[in-house]
């Protein structure tokens, strides 16, 4: 009989095989798949995670989503306004905000979908096989079921909770509007101040050459007087560290110019290191004096700033949101309904099947009032009317601080007009004494020092008289950015005033 069992223990164990070898099967190829489509993560905190294969499917798909870079006229020369205009176009922050304000637009259709009733066609087939209980023991029976059928729900009357949702949903896309206007006007300036940078850039070049020339003249001058034994060497020695100065310079301002103009590139789009022509500065007209008054300004930047604006509409919505958390105190009355027909099957054991059909439909009004839900509706009041107010107090900040901003742009702008005519006055000054002092040095009046002085100090006011030009085309911009008035960002040309 011993020997008999093993058969019989075999045969047990190919039988408790047979019947787990699927699902022990399965989980193995669960773990092997999850195995192998895990993500892989670092073996510290101290490594960097690396997965080869996904870095490479996401290089490929960064490469794929980039548009394709626009054409640039390199031989156009561009004014401020066909910039701004390239920058509106192409700069990827315009996108971003557009697409922001298309996403609330359609989330105002989501909030008035509930306006509506919802209609939905249903199709069910269900099959099912139990026993029932027929002493003395169970009848196996199968019941086959279809049915279809047209649904229709409604909420009739809700005390203004949905037009609450609309006008919050509303709000929320006019605020997000005005975010979008608030991009370009950011973008505009942006634009404004890297074109008057680089402007500024350009002129520090062409005085710092103008410098070096005037260095090279004197340094000529000096080694032909030591020629002539009219000179000394420590004029000579003199000269050329003024000379090599002004080269130094001339570098530096070569260097800015390189950087200002990547800056403009990369705020209208483009690589930094593309080549631009830009109109120049002597093209564009300086004001004499501010264009209004201060408190015009202000008032108009408290009546147009985009920004403020988008604090307003959030307000405005806050107001909708605290209207939704009242209602849900008031009741809802709604209504659902289905039409359709069903079709049945079944039988029994021992019994023939049978199969009957027919027409069904249901119609249903309800009105539900929620009497208690654990004070959850006082506190949503509450934190809405929080809400509210918080962005109420926040438009007050807002407006303190664009009435403070254009105070400081309107100041600085006038200080930057009087900078600019104290320049022009100091560039005159310095002309006719370098002059002066060139022709003393070669009437043997005076030496190289005074020389090497002056033209240090005209080579100084050709400097001021630059950046205070660009200053106040940077603090028109500036002033512009401040109050709204995008208008006022873009100065005409000469041949374009009236």
């Amino acid at each position: 009989m011993k020997g008999d069992s093993f058969p019989l223990l075999e045969m047990t164990e190919h039988k408790v095989w047979n019947r787990f070898r699927s699902p022990v099967l399965l989980l193995l190829l669960l773990w092997a798949i999850a195995k192998t489509r895990g993500q892989d993560v670092p073996s510290s905190p101290s490594e960097p995670w690396i997965n080869q294969k996904r870095q490479i499917q996401f290089e490929r798909s960064l490469q794929q989503d980039k548009d394709a870079p626009y054409e640039l006229d390199l031989e156009h020369t561009y004014s401020l306004a066909e910039l701004i205009n390239l920058a509106e176009i192409h700069n990827p922050d315009t996108r971003v905000a557009w697409q922001s304000a298309k996403a609330r637009l359609e989330q105002v259709g989501v909030a008035k979908s509930s306006l509506y009733p919802a209609i939905a066609a249903v199709a069910v087939a269900d099959t099912s096989r139990d026993r029932l209980l027929a002493a003395p023991g169970f009848v196996r029976q199968t019941i086959g079921l279809s049915q279809d059928t047209l649904t229709l729900n409604y909420l009739i009357f809700d005390f203004g909770r949905r037009q609450g949702a609309i006008a919050e949903a509303e709000n929320e896309m006019f605020a997000a509007d005005f975010a979008f206007n608030d991009v370009h006007r950011k973008l505009i300036y942006r634009t404004s101040s890297s074109y008057y940078y680089f402007l500024n850039a350009i002129g520090q070049v062409s005085a710092a050459e103008a410098a070096l020339a005037n260095a090279e003249t004197v340094q000529k001058d000096a080694e032909a007087r030591l020629r002539n034994g009219i000179a000394t060497l420590p004029d000579i020695l003199e000269a050329r560290a003024a000379t090599a100065q002004a080269e130094y310079d001339l570098q530096a301002a070569d260097g800015m110019r390189e950087v200002a103009l990547g800056a403009l590139a990369t705020a209208i789009g483009l690589p930094p290191n593309t080549p631009l022509r830009v109109q120049p500065l002597e093209e564009l007209t300086l004001p004499e004096e501010p264009p209004a008054k201060v408190e015009e300004i202000m008032d108009l930047a408290l009546r147009q700033r985009p920004d403020l604006m988008e604090q307003v509409a959030k307000a405005a919505a806050t107001d909708a949101s605290l209207t939704q958390a009242r209602s849900a105190y008031l009741p809802s009355l709604s209504f659902s309904g289905f039409d359709g027909s069903q079709r049945m099957y079944g039988r029994q054991d021992f019994l023939s099947g049978t199969y009957t059909g027919g027409e069904t439909w249901n119609a249903e009004l309800t009105l539900q009032w929620d009497l208690f839900d654990g004070f959850r509706r006082k506190h949503q009041v509450a934190e809405a009317r929080a809400q509210n107010a918080v962005t109420k107090a926040q438009i007050e900040t807002q407006e303190e601080e664009i009435a403070n901003e254009v105070w400081v742009a309107y100041s600085n702008l006038k200080t930057a007009e009087r900078q600019r005519i104290a320049a022009a006055a100091l560039l005159l000054s310095a002309e006719e004494s370098y002059a002066a002092a060139l022709r003393s040095y070669d009437l043997g009046i005076r030496d190289l020092l005074d020389v090497v002085a002056s033209q240090r100090t005209l080579a100084q006011a050709r400097s001021s008289d630059i950046a205070a030009r660009t200053q106040v085309l940077t603090q028109i911009s500036n002033l512009a950015f401040r109050s709204g008035d995008l208008s006022r960002a873009t100065p005409r040309k000469a041949s374009q005033q009236p």
